[in-house]
């Protein structure tokens, strides 16, 4: 790739949800020295969706795999975000003047400013619409340092 590659690659972890599943990933993750920088929660009908950005996708991938875990990559952008009241609703005015549908989204602080996560349909396209509007996006190596313990 040229230029930046701005996207994240999200794990979606699929689980029962019953006590003990949230900590079972925490547990495999620090066992295999990977941080989780971001976390979301989904739940439906006995099952939830845990989705995850961490330092190193593919060592995740892989352990919780071998932990029996359903899990898969799921491409998302990271759009900074003013971290000050308003910071949100200028940016999802923004990503709505631009065209963006946003499928599913959280956030976190990162100072100096905040990010929201998003997943869109079509990831090439949000990319160009976002950067086009004057949006700043987050690329890979701003997760995936891969530093370890």
């Amino acid at each position: 790739m040229n230029g930046p590659d701005y996207k994240i690659k999200q794990l979606s972890i699929f689980s029962e949800n019953k006590p003990g599943r949230i900590a079972a990933v925490a547990k495999a993750m620090k066992e295999e020295c990977i941080n989780i920088l971001a976390f979301s929660i989904a739940e439906g009908a006995g099952y939830g969706v845990i989705r995850v950005i961490v330092d190193s996708p593919v060592r995740a991938l892989e352990r919780l795999q071998r932990d029996g875990f359903v899990v898969r990559f799921t491409d998302v952008l990271a759009v900074e975000m003013a971290d000050r009241p308003g910071g949100l609703y200028d940016l999802t005015e923004m990503l709505s003047e631009a065209g963006v549908n946003i499928e599913y989204a959280y956030g976190y602080r990162n100072e100096p400013f905040a990010v929201l996560i998003i997943r869109v349909e079509d990831t090439d396209e949000g990319m160009k619409k976002i950067l086009a509007h004057g949006a700043k996006l987050l690329d890979v190596k701003h997760f995936q340092p891969d530093a370890g313990c």
